[in-house]
C-alpha cells in the first residue's frame, strides 16, 4: 500500500467517525427537544395529563423507530389505553379493541406494570417463551419487536410505555434509557394533576369553611342586634306595662261603678224622659268602659308576648332528645288547648325517626315553636270543624326525620289551611288573622327568630286551604350526639 493509499484511509475512517458523531449529536439533540417539549406540555397542562401522554407516545414511536407506541394508565387492577400512535389506521383499531384488559393478563403491558420492571422482546416470532396467542396478536398488529417501561411512583406502576417495530431486534440501551425519561416526565405530570387536584379541593373546602364562619359570623352579629333590640324592647314594655294595668284597672272598676250609678239612678224620681237619657247615657259608659277592658287585654297580651319575644335562650344550650321533645311538646299544648276548651278533641299521628336521637339546642326556646304550632293547629282545627259539622274528622301529626347533619320536624294539621297572600305575611311580626283579643301577631315571629336567627335553622310551612297546613322545622344537629 502507498503512502497515499494510507492517506486516503484514514481520511475515509476520519470522515465515517465524523459522519457517526454528528448522527449521534443530531439524535441527542433530537432527543433533548423531544424531553424539552414534553416538559414545556407538562407545564402547559397542569390539570390534564392527556396533552402529555400524546406528545410522549407520538415521540416514543418518532425516535425509536417503532411501527407504534403507547401509554397505558392502571385503574383499579385495570389496564386501560392513555395513548396510542400507529403506523396506520388498522393497527391503531388493532390496539384499541384490546383495552382495557385486566393485569392478571397475559400481555407484556400487563406484566410490566405488576413487575415494574422493564420487558422486551426481540423478536416474537421466534420466542419460544411467547404463547401463540400473543405472536397472533403481534402478527395481527404487524410487529416482531417490542419493548415496555413501567412508569413508577414510589417503586409501584400506575401505568406503561411501549414501543413496537416491525423488523426483528434488540433496542439499544440508549433508547431504553430514552422511554425511561420519557416515563419519569409521565410520573411528574400524573403527580402534577393529583396535587392540582387535591390542591383544588382544599381551596373549595377551606372556602367552604370561610362562607360558614362568615355565617357564624353574621349569626353572632344578628344575635348581638337581637339581643340589644330585646333589651330594648323588655324596657319598652314594661314601661307600657305599668300605665297599662292602671288602665285596665280603672276601666274594670269603672264599668263596676257604672252597674251602680244606674243602680243609684233608678232610686230618683226623675221625669220619664229624663231617665231615658240617664239610662242611655249609662248604657253607652258602660260599653265604652267594657271596649277600653277588651282592648285594653289585648294590648297587656301584646305587651306580654313582646316581652317573651325579647327573651334570650340563656345558656341553656344542651344535646336533647328531640323525639321525646316533641313529644312532650304536643301533650303540654294539648292539655293547655283542653283546659280552655274541654270540647277540643283531636287524634294524634305520631312518626318519630330514632337516628335522630340527641341535638344541641335550647330546648326551652324550641318548646315555645312547637307549642306554637301546634296551637296554631288547634285553632284552624277548630274553625274547620265549624265549618264542616260533627262528620269532621280532626287529625294533628307530628314526625320527625334524621337528614345526616340536620334533622327535620313536621307539624300537620287538617285544619282550614292559609290563604296564599296570608303566608307572604305569617312571619311578620304582629301579622294576625284571628279576631281583637285572640291573637297578637307574635307567636310566628317569635318561632322564626328561634329557630333560623338562634339556632341556624329554617322554617317553612306547605299549605293548601281548606284541606292541610304543615310546619317544616329543620335545624342542625350544632355539637349533639346521636343515640346509638
Amino acid at each position: 500500500m502507498t503512502k497515499d493509499q494510507g492517506m486516503d484511509g484514514e481520511a475515509l475512517s476520519a470522515s465515517i467517525e465524523n459522519a457517526r458523531l454528528r448522527q449521534e449529536l443530531a439524535t441527542a439533540l433530537e432527543r433533548q427537544a423531544a424531553t424539552a417539549e414534553i416538559l414545556n406540555v407538562i407545564a402547559r397542562s397542569p390539570t390534564d395529563v392527556q396533552p402529555v401522554f400524546d406528545v410522549i407516545s407520538g415521540s416514543a414511536q418518532r425516535l425509536l423507530g417503532g411501527q407504534s407506541a403507547l401509554v397505558t394508565r392502571v385503574v383499579d387492577d385495570m389496564l386501560y389505553l392513555a395513548a396510542c400512535t400507529a403506523g396506520s389506521p388498522e393497527g391503531d383499531e388493532e390496539i384499541r379493541v384490546s383495552f382495557p384488559t385486566a393485569l392478571t393478563a397475559n400481555g407484556i403491558h400487563s406484566r410490566v406494570a405488576v413487575t415494574g420492571t422493564i420487558a422486551f422482546r426481540s423478536d416474537v416470532e421466534t420466542d419460544g417463551s411467547v404463547s401463540q396467542a400473543v405472536k397472533e396478536m403481534a402478527r395481527a398488529r404487524g410487529y416482531r419487536s417490542i419493548v415496555v417501561v413501567p412508569m413508577l411512583r414510589e417503586g409501584n406502576a400506575i401505568g406503561t410505555i411501549g414501543v413496537s417495530r416491525v423488523e426483528p431486534g434488540a433496542f439499544g440501551q440508549s433508547q431504553i434509557e430514552l422511554l425511561k425519561t420519557f416515563a419519569d416526565q409521565a410520573v411528574i405530570a400524573v403527580e402534577n394533576v393529583r396535587l392540582f387536584e387535591e390542591v383544588e379541593a382544599r381551596t373549595t373546602q377551606l372556602s367552604k369553611s370561610l362562607d360558614d364562619l362568615r355565617a357564624a359570623q353574621d349569626r353572632l352579629v344578628q344575635t348581638e342586634k337581637l339581643t340589644s333590640l330585646g333589651q330594648l324592647t323588655a324596657g319598652i314594655a314594661h314601661e307600657i306595662k305599668n300605665p297599662l294595668n292602671f288602665v285596665n284597672n280603672f276601666a274594670s272598676l269603672s264599668a263596676e261603678l257604672t252597674d251602680e250609678l244606674h243602680a243609684n239612678l233608678a232610686q230618683l224620681a226623675v221625669p220619664e224622659v229624663a231617665r231615658d237619657e240617664l239610662d242611655e247615657l249609662t248604657g253607652l259608659l258602660k260599653d265604652n268602659l267594657e271596649k277600653i277592658v277588651q282592648h285594653g287585654k289585648r294590648a297587656d297580651s301584646i305587651v306580654k308576648n313582646m316581652l317573651l319575644h325579647s327573651r334570650g335562650g340563656g345558656s341553656d344550650h344542651r344535646p336533647t332528645d328531640l323525639n321525646a321533645l316533641v313529644d312532650e311538646s304536643i301533650a303540654l299544648a294539648y292539655h293547655g288547648a283542653r283546659a280552655e276548651q274541654p270540647q277540643l278533641t283531636v287524634g294524634f299521628e305520631r312518626s318519630y325517626d330514632p337516628a335522630v336521637g340527641y341535638i344541641a339546642i335550647f330546648p326551652q326556646e324550641i318548646t315555645r315553636v312547637l307549642l306554637n304550632l301546634i296551637s296554631n293547629g288547634f285553632y284552624a282545627i277548630t274553625e274547620r270543624r265549624g265549618q264542616c259539622g260533627p262528620n269532621f274528622d280532626p287529625t294533628l301529626s307530628a314526625q320527625t326525620c334524621s337528614l345526616g347533619d340536620f334533622v327535620q320536624i313536621r307539624i300537620r294539621d287538617n285544619g282550614v289551611g292559609i290563604p296564599s297572600d296570608v303566608k307572604e305575611k305569617m312571619f311578620d311580626p304582629f301579622f294576625t288573622t284571628k279576631p281583637p283579643g285572640e291573637g297578637t301577631g307574635l307567636g310566628l315571629s317569635m318561632s322564626h327568630d328561634i329557630v333560623v336567627k338562634q339556632h341556624g335553622g329554617s322554617i317553612d310551612v306547605e299549605t293548601e286551604p281548606g284541606v292541610f297546613t304543615e310546619f317544616i322545622i329543620t335545624l342542625p344537629r350544632g355539637n349533639g350526639t346521636r343515640r346509638q
